[in-house]
Protein backbone atom coordinates (compact mmCIF):
# COMPACT_ATOMS: atom_id res chain seq x y z
CA UNK A 1 0.00 0.00 0.00
CA UNK A 2 1.78 3.46 -1.16
CA UNK A 3 1.71 6.33 1.21
CA UNK A 4 -0.31 8.35 -0.98
CA UNK A 5 -2.74 6.35 -1.04
CA UNK A 6 -3.06 5.88 2.34
CA UNK A 7 -2.95 9.72 3.32
CA UNK A 8 -5.33 10.06 0.85
CA UNK A 9 -7.92 7.58 2.64
CA UNK A 10 -7.39 8.89 5.77
CA UNK A 11 -7.99 12.17 5.04
CA UNK A 12 -10.62 11.35 3.10
CA UNK A 13 -12.59 9.48 5.74
CA UNK A 14 -11.60 12.13 8.61
CA UNK A 15 -13.32 14.82 6.46
CA UNK A 16 -16.47 13.12 5.99
CA UNK A 17 -17.13 12.54 9.82
CA UNK A 18 -15.65 15.89 11.70
CA UNK A 19 -19.42 16.96 12.19
CA UNK A 20 -20.29 13.56 13.61
CA UNK A 21 -21.49 13.86 17.53
CA UNK A 22 -19.54 11.98 19.73
CA UNK A 23 -21.47 10.75 21.70
CA UNK A 24 -19.61 9.88 24.63
CA UNK A 25 -20.07 12.58 28.08
CA UNK A 26 -16.15 13.08 28.09
CA UNK A 27 -13.01 12.24 25.39
CA UNK A 28 -13.28 8.36 25.31
CA UNK A 29 -10.49 6.15 24.88
CA UNK A 30 -11.09 5.36 21.04
CA UNK A 31 -11.00 8.25 18.96
CA UNK A 32 -14.79 8.60 16.89
CA UNK A 33 -13.54 8.04 13.53
CA UNK A 34 -11.55 4.71 14.37
CA UNK A 35 -14.66 3.22 15.78
CA UNK A 36 -17.00 4.18 12.68
CA UNK A 37 -13.86 3.42 9.97
CA UNK A 38 -13.11 -0.52 11.97
CA UNK A 39 -16.92 -1.07 11.75
CA UNK A 40 -17.53 0.09 8.12
CA UNK A 41 -14.23 -1.90 7.26
CA UNK A 42 -15.54 -4.89 9.27
CA UNK A 43 -19.36 -4.73 7.76
CA UNK A 44 -17.81 -4.66 4.08
CA UNK A 45 -15.21 -7.85 4.84
CA UNK A 46 -18.32 -9.68 5.78
CA UNK A 47 -18.48 -9.12 9.93
CA UNK A 48 -22.16 -9.15 10.53
CA UNK A 49 -22.31 -8.30 14.53
CA UNK A 50 -20.09 -6.76 16.99
CA UNK A 51 -18.35 -9.36 17.69
CA UNK A 52 -17.05 -9.87 14.56
CA UNK A 53 -16.31 -6.50 14.12
CA UNK A 54 -13.65 -6.85 16.87
CA UNK A 55 -12.41 -9.73 15.83
CA UNK A 56 -11.55 -8.55 12.13
CA UNK A 57 -10.05 -5.32 13.88
CA UNK A 58 -7.96 -7.15 15.84
CA UNK A 59 -6.53 -9.59 13.30
CA UNK A 60 -6.29 -6.26 11.08
CA UNK A 61 -4.62 -4.10 13.53
CA UNK A 62 -1.40 -3.43 11.42
CA UNK A 63 -3.23 -2.63 8.27
CA UNK A 64 -5.86 -0.37 10.61
CA UNK A 65 -2.31 1.67 11.52
CA UNK A 66 -1.36 2.56 8.31
CA UNK A 67 -3.95 5.13 8.11
CA UNK A 68 -5.60 5.36 12.11
CA UNK A 69 -3.87 6.16 15.05
CA UNK A 70 -4.16 2.68 16.81
CA UNK A 71 -2.14 3.54 19.56
CA UNK A 72 -5.31 2.74 21.88
CA UNK A 73 -5.88 -0.51 20.22
CA UNK A 74 -9.21 -2.15 19.32
CA UNK A 75 -12.29 -1.46 21.26
CA UNK A 76 -14.45 -4.62 22.98
CA UNK A 77 -17.34 -5.76 20.90
CA UNK A 78 -19.24 -4.49 24.09
CA UNK A 79 -18.11 -1.08 23.92
CA UNK A 80 -18.59 -0.94 19.49
CA UNK A 81 -22.24 -1.82 20.59
CA UNK A 82 -22.65 0.79 22.90
CA UNK A 83 -21.15 3.79 21.06
CA UNK A 84 -22.64 2.77 17.83
CA UNK A 85 -25.89 2.37 20.25
CA UNK A 86 -25.70 5.92 21.26
CA UNK A 87 -24.57 7.67 17.94
CA UNK A 88 -27.55 9.24 16.40
CA UNK A 89 -28.71 8.11 13.26
CA UNK A 90 -29.56 11.10 10.94
CA UNK A 91 -26.06 12.66 11.50
CA UNK A 92 -24.53 9.02 10.83
CA UNK A 93 -26.13 8.54 7.48
CA UNK A 94 -25.60 12.28 6.60
CA UNK A 95 -21.55 11.74 7.06
CA UNK A 96 -22.24 8.24 5.14
CA UNK A 97 -24.06 9.78 2.67
CA UNK A 98 -21.39 12.51 2.26
CA UNK A 99 -18.51 10.46 1.96
CA UNK A 100 -20.02 8.18 -0.73
CA UNK A 101 -21.52 10.82 -2.81
CA UNK A 102 -17.93 12.54 -2.91
CA UNK A 103 -16.87 9.17 -4.32
CA UNK A 104 -19.52 8.31 -6.92
CA UNK A 105 -21.54 11.17 -8.74
CA UNK A 106 -25.30 11.06 -8.58
CA UNK A 107 -25.93 12.12 -12.38
CA UNK A 108 -28.42 14.75 -13.24
CA UNK A 109 -31.91 13.04 -13.90
CA UNK A 110 -31.16 10.19 -11.99
CA UNK A 111 -33.74 7.32 -11.27
CA UNK A 112 -34.18 7.44 -7.38
CA UNK A 113 -36.57 4.22 -6.45
CA UNK A 114 -37.93 4.63 -2.69
CA UNK A 115 -39.38 1.45 -0.54
CA UNK A 116 -40.11 -0.13 2.10
CA UNK A 117 -38.77 -3.05 4.40
CA UNK A 118 -38.52 -3.98 8.06
CA UNK A 119 -35.68 -5.30 9.85
CA UNK A 120 -37.10 -8.56 10.89
CA UNK A 121 -34.54 -8.97 13.80
CA UNK A 122 -34.90 -5.65 15.62
CA UNK A 123 -38.33 -7.01 17.27
CA UNK A 124 -37.83 -7.78 20.93
CA UNK A 125 -40.75 -10.13 22.40
CA UNK A 126 -39.15 -9.11 25.74
CA UNK A 127 -39.64 -5.47 25.45
CA UNK A 128 -42.53 -5.95 23.03
CA UNK A 129 -40.71 -3.59 20.72
CA UNK A 130 -41.77 -3.54 17.63
CA UNK A 131 -39.34 -4.52 14.63
CA UNK A 132 -38.37 -1.16 12.67
CA UNK A 133 -39.31 -0.49 9.03
CA UNK A 134 -36.93 1.55 7.50
CA UNK A 135 -38.00 3.66 3.99
CA UNK A 136 -34.64 3.52 2.16
CA UNK A 137 -33.79 5.90 -1.10
CA UNK A 138 -31.63 4.08 -3.80
CA UNK A 139 -29.77 5.77 -6.49
CA UNK A 140 -30.41 2.76 -9.46
CA UNK A 141 -27.95 3.84 -11.97
CA UNK A 142 -25.29 4.05 -9.22
CA UNK A 143 -26.68 1.62 -6.99
CA UNK A 144 -26.25 3.94 -3.90
CA UNK A 145 -28.19 3.92 -0.93
CA UNK A 146 -29.33 7.62 -0.95
CA UNK A 147 -30.92 7.40 2.68
CA UNK A 148 -33.36 5.83 4.90
CA UNK A 149 -36.06 6.90 7.32
CA UNK A 150 -36.72 4.75 10.09
CA UNK A 151 -40.62 4.20 10.68
CA UNK A 152 -42.14 1.53 13.54
CA UNK A 153 -44.77 0.11 11.10
CA UNK A 154 -44.86 -0.28 7.33
CA UNK A 155 -48.10 1.90 7.55
CA UNK A 156 -46.56 4.81 8.65
CA UNK A 157 -44.70 5.19 5.23
CA UNK A 158 -46.78 7.95 4.15
CA UNK A 159 -45.67 10.12 6.62
CA UNK A 160 -42.29 8.56 6.37
CA UNK A 161 -41.69 9.20 2.63
CA UNK A 162 -42.07 13.35 2.64
CA UNK A 163 -39.15 13.12 5.31
CA UNK A 164 -37.21 11.52 3.30
CA UNK A 165 -37.47 13.25 0.54
CA UNK A 166 -36.81 16.55 2.15
CA UNK A 167 -33.61 15.19 3.48
CA UNK A 168 -32.33 14.42 0.33
CA UNK A 169 -31.03 17.09 -2.69
CA UNK A 170 -32.95 15.17 -5.38
CA UNK A 171 -33.64 18.51 -7.90
CA UNK A 172 -33.74 16.82 -12.00
CA UNK A 173 -33.78 13.28 -10.38
CA UNK A 174 -36.83 11.09 -11.27
CA UNK A 175 -38.56 9.48 -8.17
CA UNK A 176 -40.27 6.30 -8.50
CA UNK A 177 -42.56 4.75 -5.42
CA UNK A 178 -44.62 2.09 -5.31
CA UNK A 179 -48.25 2.71 -4.79
CA UNK A 180 -48.04 2.83 -0.89
CA UNK A 181 -46.71 6.70 -1.75
CA UNK A 182 -49.33 7.36 -4.36
CA UNK A 183 -50.61 10.31 -2.48
CA UNK A 184 -51.02 13.81 -3.45
CA UNK A 185 -48.31 15.33 -0.67
CA UNK A 186 -45.74 13.26 -1.67
CA UNK A 187 -46.29 14.20 -5.02
CA UNK A 188 -46.25 18.18 -3.74
CA UNK A 189 -43.15 17.56 -2.04
CA UNK A 190 -41.23 15.95 -4.90
CA UNK A 191 -42.53 18.97 -7.37
CA UNK A 192 -41.58 21.47 -4.48
CA UNK A 193 -37.85 20.04 -4.97
CA UNK A 194 -38.02 20.54 -8.71
CA UNK A 195 -37.65 16.55 -9.12
CA UNK A 196 -40.24 14.35 -11.26
CA UNK A 197 -42.35 11.72 -10.18
CA UNK A 198 -43.52 8.29 -11.51
CA UNK A 199 -45.86 6.56 -9.01
CA UNK A 200 -47.46 3.54 -9.44
CA UNK A 201 -51.49 3.42 -8.90
CA UNK A 202 -53.68 0.78 -7.62
CA UNK A 203 -56.72 0.00 -5.41
CA UNK A 204 -55.80 2.43 -2.62
CA UNK A 205 -56.38 5.37 -5.19
CA UNK A 206 -59.44 4.09 -6.58
CA UNK A 207 -61.34 6.98 -8.72
CA UNK A 208 -57.49 7.86 -9.73
CA UNK A 209 -57.06 3.81 -10.67
CA UNK A 210 -60.44 3.49 -12.80
CA UNK A 211 -60.27 6.80 -14.25
CA UNK A 212 -56.49 5.30 -15.58
CA UNK A 213 -57.49 1.91 -16.36
CA UNK A 214 -60.89 3.62 -18.54
CA UNK A 215 -58.68 5.00 -20.20
CA UNK A 216 -56.43 2.80 -21.45
CA UNK A 217 -59.73 0.10 -21.64
CA UNK A 218 -60.63 2.77 -24.32
CA UNK A 219 -57.60 3.02 -26.13
CA UNK A 220 -56.11 -0.24 -26.06
CA UNK A 221 -58.18 -1.51 -28.95
CA UNK A 222 -56.33 0.32 -32.17
CA UNK A 223 -52.79 0.22 -29.57
CA UNK A 224 -53.22 4.01 -28.33
CA UNK A 225 -52.09 5.04 -31.73
CA UNK A 226 -55.43 8.06 -31.85
CA UNK A 227 -53.85 9.83 -28.70
CA UNK A 228 -50.84 11.14 -27.45
CA UNK A 229 -49.24 7.84 -26.89
CA UNK A 230 -45.32 7.02 -26.62
CA UNK A 231 -44.93 3.14 -27.10
CA UNK A 232 -42.43 0.74 -25.69
CA UNK A 233 -41.75 -2.95 -25.82
CA UNK A 234 -39.13 -5.58 -24.62
CA UNK A 235 -38.76 -9.66 -25.18
CA UNK A 236 -36.58 -11.35 -23.70
CA UNK A 237 -36.48 -15.67 -22.69
CA UNK A 238 -34.44 -17.43 -20.41
CA UNK A 239 -35.10 -19.19 -16.96
CA UNK A 240 -37.97 -21.45 -18.59
CA UNK A 241 -39.90 -18.35 -19.54
CA UNK A 242 -40.48 -15.79 -22.54
CA UNK A 243 -41.57 -12.21 -21.20
CA UNK A 244 -43.03 -9.74 -23.09
CA UNK A 245 -43.12 -6.12 -21.93
CA UNK A 246 -45.32 -3.48 -23.28
CA UNK A 247 -44.90 -0.12 -21.91
CA UNK A 248 -47.20 3.24 -23.41
CA UNK A 249 -46.82 6.68 -21.69
CA UNK A 250 -50.27 8.82 -22.54
CA UNK A 251 -50.28 12.39 -22.66
CA UNK A 252 -52.86 13.17 -19.81
CA UNK A 253 -55.80 13.73 -21.87
CA UNK A 254 -57.59 17.53 -21.46
CA UNK A 255 -60.93 15.95 -19.99
CA UNK A 256 -59.05 13.77 -17.48
CA UNK A 257 -61.60 13.33 -14.41
CA UNK A 258 -58.68 14.54 -11.63
CA UNK A 259 -56.35 16.50 -13.33
CA UNK A 260 -56.25 19.25 -10.85
CA UNK A 261 -56.33 17.14 -8.08
CA UNK A 262 -52.89 16.03 -8.48
CA UNK A 263 -49.71 18.09 -8.60
CA UNK A 264 -47.67 18.39 -11.53
CA UNK A 265 -49.24 15.50 -13.66
CA UNK A 266 -48.71 15.61 -17.01
CA UNK A 267 -48.82 11.48 -18.41
CA UNK A 268 -50.20 8.19 -17.44
CA UNK A 269 -48.76 5.14 -17.85
CA UNK A 270 -49.71 1.56 -18.48
CA UNK A 271 -46.91 -1.05 -18.43
CA UNK A 272 -47.88 -4.70 -19.27
CA UNK A 273 -46.15 -7.87 -18.91
CA UNK A 274 -47.33 -11.63 -20.54
CA UNK A 275 -45.04 -14.09 -19.17
CA UNK A 276 -45.48 -18.37 -21.17
CA UNK A 277 -43.56 -20.68 -19.21
CA UNK A 278 -42.16 -23.84 -20.44
CA UNK A 279 -44.35 -25.83 -18.77
CA UNK A 280 -47.60 -24.28 -20.64
CA UNK A 281 -48.80 -21.97 -17.99
CA UNK A 282 -49.65 -18.37 -18.76
CA UNK A 283 -49.68 -15.15 -16.56
CA UNK A 284 -50.10 -11.31 -16.99
CA UNK A 285 -49.24 -8.50 -14.82
CA UNK A 286 -50.93 -4.90 -15.45
CA UNK A 287 -49.67 -1.93 -13.50
CA UNK A 288 -50.71 1.62 -14.16
CA UNK A 289 -49.07 5.05 -12.89
CA UNK A 290 -49.24 8.63 -13.31
CA UNK A 291 -45.94 11.03 -13.74
CA UNK A 292 -45.11 14.54 -13.59
CA UNK A 293 -43.30 14.30 -16.81
CA UNK A 294 -44.46 13.05 -20.72
CA UNK A 295 -41.56 10.57 -20.62
CA UNK A 296 -40.13 8.73 -23.97
CA UNK A 297 -41.71 5.21 -24.00
CA UNK A 298 -38.06 3.57 -22.99
CA UNK A 299 -37.39 6.17 -20.27
CA UNK A 300 -40.74 4.93 -18.12
CA UNK A 301 -40.03 1.48 -18.90
CA UNK A 302 -36.27 2.27 -17.54
CA UNK A 303 -38.17 3.82 -14.90
CA UNK A 304 -40.47 1.34 -13.87
CA UNK A 305 -38.42 -1.24 -13.91
CA UNK A 306 -35.08 0.27 -12.16
CA UNK A 307 -37.85 0.39 -9.50
CA UNK A 308 -38.20 -3.05 -8.33
CA UNK A 309 -34.27 -3.18 -8.78
CA UNK A 310 -34.81 -1.71 -5.05
CA UNK A 311 -36.01 -5.11 -4.35
CA UNK A 312 -33.07 -7.25 -5.70
CA UNK A 313 -29.89 -4.88 -5.79
CA UNK A 314 -30.71 -3.67 -2.30
CA UNK A 315 -33.18 -5.66 -0.30
CA UNK A 316 -32.50 -8.88 -1.23
CA UNK A 317 -28.99 -8.56 -0.72
CA UNK A 318 -28.69 -6.88 2.35
CA UNK A 319 -30.89 -10.37 3.21
CA UNK A 320 -29.17 -12.97 1.52
CA UNK A 321 -25.24 -11.20 1.37
CA UNK A 322 -25.88 -9.54 4.54
CA UNK A 323 -28.15 -11.20 6.86
CA UNK A 324 -30.01 -8.29 7.43
CA UNK A 325 -33.14 -10.12 8.39
CA UNK A 326 -31.15 -12.48 10.64
CA UNK A 327 -29.84 -10.12 12.64
CA UNK A 328 -30.82 -9.57 16.52
CA UNK A 329 -28.82 -6.12 17.01
CA UNK A 330 -30.92 -3.97 18.53
CA UNK A 331 -29.15 -1.83 21.51
CA UNK A 332 -30.09 1.63 21.55
CA UNK A 333 -29.72 3.13 17.73
CA UNK A 334 -27.21 -0.08 16.98
CA UNK A 335 -30.19 -1.39 14.80
CA UNK A 336 -30.47 1.20 12.62
CA UNK A 337 -26.57 2.49 12.59
CA UNK A 338 -25.65 -1.05 11.53
CA UNK A 339 -28.41 -0.79 8.47
CA UNK A 340 -26.38 2.02 7.47
CA UNK A 341 -23.20 0.24 8.13
CA UNK A 342 -24.27 -2.32 5.86
CA UNK A 343 -26.29 -0.07 3.08
CA UNK A 344 -23.22 2.07 2.81
CA UNK A 345 -20.77 -1.38 2.26
CA UNK A 346 -23.29 -2.63 0.10
CA UNK A 347 -22.75 0.54 -2.10
CA UNK A 348 -19.11 0.82 -2.19
CA UNK A 349 -19.01 -2.64 -3.20
CA UNK A 350 -21.53 -2.41 -6.26
CA UNK A 351 -19.54 0.22 -7.40
CA UNK A 352 -16.49 -1.15 -7.27
CA UNK A 353 -15.16 -2.36 -10.91
CA UNK A 354 -12.29 -3.68 -10.77
CA UNK A 355 -13.61 -7.32 -10.03
CA UNK A 356 -16.25 -8.94 -12.34
CA UNK A 357 -17.77 -11.00 -9.51
CA UNK A 358 -20.66 -10.90 -7.35
CA UNK A 359 -21.36 -9.05 -3.85
CA UNK A 360 -20.94 -11.87 -1.77
CA UNK A 361 -17.41 -13.00 -3.12
CA UNK A 362 -16.39 -9.38 -3.54
CA UNK A 363 -16.96 -8.93 0.19
CA UNK A 364 -15.06 -12.20 0.77
CA UNK A 365 -12.21 -10.64 -1.18
CA UNK A 366 -12.68 -7.77 0.58
CA UNK A 367 -11.82 -9.90 3.91
CA UNK A 368 -8.70 -11.97 2.55
CA UNK A 369 -6.87 -8.67 0.12
CA UNK A 370 -6.12 -5.62 2.07
CA UNK A 371 -4.91 -4.21 -1.48
CA UNK A 372 -8.69 -4.80 -2.62
CA UNK A 373 -10.49 -3.65 0.25
CA UNK A 374 -8.85 0.15 0.04
CA UNK A 375 -9.93 0.15 -3.28
CA UNK A 376 -13.13 -0.30 -2.55
CA UNK A 377 -12.75 2.29 -0.02
CA UNK A 378 -11.18 5.03 -2.53
CA UNK A 379 -14.50 4.12 -4.71
CA UNK A 380 -12.11 2.53 -7.65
Amino acid sequence: MSEVTTTVTSTRIEDHFQTLTDPRRREGTYPLVNIVVMALCGVLSGADDFVSIAEWANNKRRWLAKFLDMSAGVPSHDRFNAILGAINPPEFEKCLLSWITALHDITDGQVVAIDGKTLRGSFDAASSKAPNHMVSAWATANHISLGQVVTDAKSNEITAIPKLLEMLEIKGCLITIDAMGCQRKIAQTIIDAEADYVLAVKENQRKLYQAIRDYYTEHLEDDCRSIPCRRHETHEKGHGRQDDRYYYMAKLPDDFPLKEKWPGLKAIGLAVRNTEHTNGKHSDDVRYYIASRYLSGKKFATASRDHWGIENSLHWQLDVTFGEDQSRIRKGHADTNFSLLRRTSLSLLKNNKTKKIGVKNKRLSAAWNDDYRLQVLCGK
